[in-house]
């Protein structure tokens, strides 16, 4: 089952190609729209990171500004834990079971077990997991997003972007929620050898075998920058790390290279969250974590929550989306943003399809 588009339609704001960013559209306090819960201080929303921590500048950050901004509009209580490490995963969240959250979002694929062992056994709480959609129960709703859509906008515009005809992508671990990126940029740099007649190569990641690099972790800032400085070597001057806060050591390569490559980001627009990197962050795939998270908070205030359902963003509903292109907005090939836009509509008209093995519409 999935959520009405209806109720996620206008939460995230995506202006057009040329300049898309993730807003909220929520009502503010009193207005209709609003929480109508008069009990509403008595509600705690609690949040549970995975091992990238509430300053990752990423998924984990992203997610975490949308309890925040519950907590500032909703007017109800938070309560929140880091997990340093996977062993930390169930106690954590079994900790905000026992301080009595109403409603506990755990972010992040990699807490999928735990949450499923730990909502089975606590029925009478509701839970809201950011990047899952395959688990099961009537007090859990699932908050998937298919950036492949995204990523392989940011992969077409990346290949012409390069200057060498090589690009690049890795990942954190191997799991659906990082590779879904990896498979769309890379078949977006397909659809741009399709149409262009050329041959700009992927290094990183091949969707059809589904191998590729990967650090182990969403940690080790070292093995990140080792493998970008493997693919700065090979020529890659457009790189896209995939891996919350693994960013950094991509870009902290590129800085040591003489800024021979520029970055893309993933999950949040990377300008804004680190502006000492602007200078070779090209475009952002972004995920509307902060907007869906307040609304899955805000119905559960409202005695609106719907467990047991999943939430896809997609291009249409506008869950995913890109970045603007920053200072490389009047440095972009002749026509690109109006190939962009017809890319984007043709996604959501079904006449693209982008055939990721990670996307949710793999597995229906």
């Amino acid at each position: 089952m999935g959520i009405s588009n209806k109720k996620w339609l206008g939460l995230v704001s995506l202006a057009a190609i040329s300049s898309l960013t993730l807003s909220g559209c929520g009502a503010a306090p009193g207005e209709p729209g609003a929480s109508g819960n008069a009990n509403a201080s008595d509600f705690t929303a609690c949040m549970v990171s995975d091992e990238g921590g509430f300053d990752d500048r990423s998924f984990n950050q992203l997610s975490h500004e949308g309890l925040t901004k519950a907590e500032e509009t909703l007017g109800i209580q938070t309560k929140e834990a880091e997990s340093s490490s996977p062993d930390d995963f169930a106690p954590n969240l079994n900790a905000m079971v026992e301080q009595g959250c109403n409603i506990i979002i755990p972010v992040g694929f990699m807490l999928a077990d735990a949450t499923q062992e730990v909502a089975n056994a606590n029925p009478d709480t509701k839970f809201a997991i950011v990047d899952v959609d395959y688990l099961e129960g009537d007090n859990l709703l699932q908050l998937n997003y298919d950036t492949a859509q995204a990523a392989y906008l940011a992969g077409y515009a990346a290949a012409g972007q390069s200057k060498s005809g090589t690009v690049a992508t890795y990942g954190g671990q191997k799991i659906p929620s990082v590779t879904i990126f990896m498979d769309g940029f890379a078949l977006g740099v397909q659809k741009y050898n399709e149409e262009k007649g050329k041959d700009v190569k992927v290094i990183g990641w091949d969707v059809e075998s589904q191998n590729g690099d990967f650090v182990g972790d969403f940690t080790n800032q070292t093995k990140a920058k080792q493998i970008t400085e493997g693919f700065l070597a090979k020529g890659a001057d457009v790189i896209m790390p995939v891996g919350g806060p693994l960013y950094q050591g991509a870009a902290e390569a590129i800085r040591a290279d003489g800024n021979s490559a520029l970055l893309v980001g993933v999950d949040s627009d990377l300008v804004k969250k680190e502006e000492k990197y602007k200078d070779i962050i090209f475009v952002s795939v972004l995920k509307g974590l902060d907007v869906t998270v307040f609304d899955a908070i805000e119905t559960a205030v409202n005695d609106e929550f719907k467990g047991g359902t999943v939430y896809t963003g997609t291009l249409e509903n506008e869950g995913v989306g890109l970045s603007g292109f920053g200072e490389f907005e009047s440095k972009l090939p002749e026509g690109m943003k109006e190939e962009l836009d017809a890319l984007k509509q043709d996604i959501i008209d079904g006449k693209i399809k982008v055939e990721s093995p990670s996307s949710p519409k793999a597995a229906q």
